[in-house]
């Protein structure tokens, strides 16, 4: 062992780079592994609005588009279907949209922004089937209307509201997503504004 003296100076030198580089490195390999908690882009993407164009849109007409991996309808009400939405309220679940699972624009008689365009979440709220449109022929599962969607896994009925009839498995209406009309043909699916 040698008996010369410690060097104080130096001593903290190393003892300060070698830190640095120890902070550098962590941070070197915290980043990426940081970054990894973020949402890719592909699940970006399928968060993302979606633009729906209903200029071709006929009455009673539906139109199916995807939004987060949910079918979503779009549904061009004629004023015969508006009309029947009323005769039936008696029967419904929650006719004027109370659960609160539901968005505020969902909460008037139509359950949309514009009574004529209906948008809702194609997916039953019993079990997650996807309920077909009936046009025209409903009325064998409903008496007093021409027009609604059944679920065929288990017998749910809605209404052109969406409006889940009494007596059927579904607890809730149908989900209303959030949307907003940019112009007069072009709906965006996934983003809640108001009506344009």
């Amino acid at each position: 062992m040698s008996n010369a003296p410690v060097d104080n100076g130096r001593r903290r030198f190393l003892t300060i780079a070698t830190s640095v580089v120890g902070g550098v490195g962590a941070a070197g390999a915290a980043v990426p592994f940081i970054a990894s908690w973020n949402p890719s882009e592909r699940a970006k993407s399928a968060g993302a609005p979606v633009e729906v164009d209903i200029s071709k849109l006929e009455p009673g007409q539906l139109i199916r588009v995807e939004w987060r991996g949910k079918p979503v309808w779009v549904v061009s009400r004629t004023p015969k279907m508006l009309e029947q939405m009323k005769e039936h309220e008696g029967q419904l679940r929650d006719p004027q949209s109370q659960e609160p699972q539901q968005l505020e624009s969902s909460t008037n008689d139509y359950r949309s922004l514009r009574p004529e365009i209906f948008v809702a979440v194609g997916i039953c709220t019993h079990l997650g089937c996807s309920p077909g449109f009936l046009q025209g022929n409903f009325g064998e599962k409903v008496e007093g209307t021409d027009d609604g969607f059944f679920c065929p896994c288990h017998g749910s009925k809605f209404d052109m509201a969406g409006r889940v009839f009494q007596s059927v498995p579904a607890p809730l209406n149908l989900e209303i997503p959030p949307y907003t009309f940019l112009d007069d043909t072009t709906i965006l699916v996934g983003e809640e504004k108001g009506v344009a």
